[in-house]
């Protein structure tokens, strides 16, 4: 009696989803956007780009904040053709120095819209774009139209906190990393291969 039930569920449960599977009939390239406080954006954004890479799409990634500091997905990523372009100042906490800091945004950002642009580029990875504008290193207005006009089908994946209300709603898909508990709070070092 018990499995007559389980598989009557399961079965409602199949019908459902395949039900909204057939529904969706849209194909194009979506604007996921990865943010809240949490830990576990980039590794998000660079868990898709894996995936891509894996099924043989052609990735881009443009990495604001992170500077030179050691990155285990690039290291990985670069050996199967994956850009990576890197603002060349690192954390802002850092160089406390706003005009710099904008120009190497702005640097950067020139190849974050070639990327935007490239027919070929089946995803690009903004990581850490959201403090950009924030900070206003970047003009919030250039960053969607940049997105508004990208090819059709190329995906896009922003990450950082605090991403701007018009960003989160022009976004197909959108997580909010929330944070329970972090070691690092707990005083425990951050760690290579599992921080960065």
């Amino acid at each position: 009696m018990a499995d007559d039930r389980h598989q009557q569920r399961q079965q409602r449960l199949k019908e459902q989803v395949d039900a909204r599977i057939a529904a969706a009939t849209e194909v194009r390239g979506i604007l996921m956007v990865f943010t809240g406080n949490g830990k576990g954006k980039t590794t998000a954004a660079f868990g898709t780009a894996l995936r891509a890479t894996g099924h043989g799409k052609r990735v881009a990634a443009i990495q604001f904040i992170k500077g030179d500091w050691p990155n285990g997905e690039r290291n990985l990523l670069e050996q199967h053709g994956v850009e990576f372009q890197v603002m060349a100042t690192g954390f802002t906490w850092d160089t406390q120095n706003r005009e710099t800091d904008t120009a190497a945004c702005l640097a950067v950002w020139q190849h974050a819209k070639r990327m935007l642009a490239d027919e070929q580029l089946d995803l690009v990875v903004l990581d850490e774009i959201t403090y950009m504008v924030s900070m206003d290193y970047l003009p919030l207005e250039e960053l969607i139209a940049a997105l508004q006009q990208r090819p059709a089908h190329q995906s896009v994946i922003i990450t950082g906190r605090g991403c701007h209300r018009s960003l989160t709603e022009m976004a197909d898909t959108v997580t909010e990393m929330r944070p329970v508990k972090h070691a690092f709070d707990a005083g425990i070092q951050a760690q290579q291969g599992i921080d960065w």
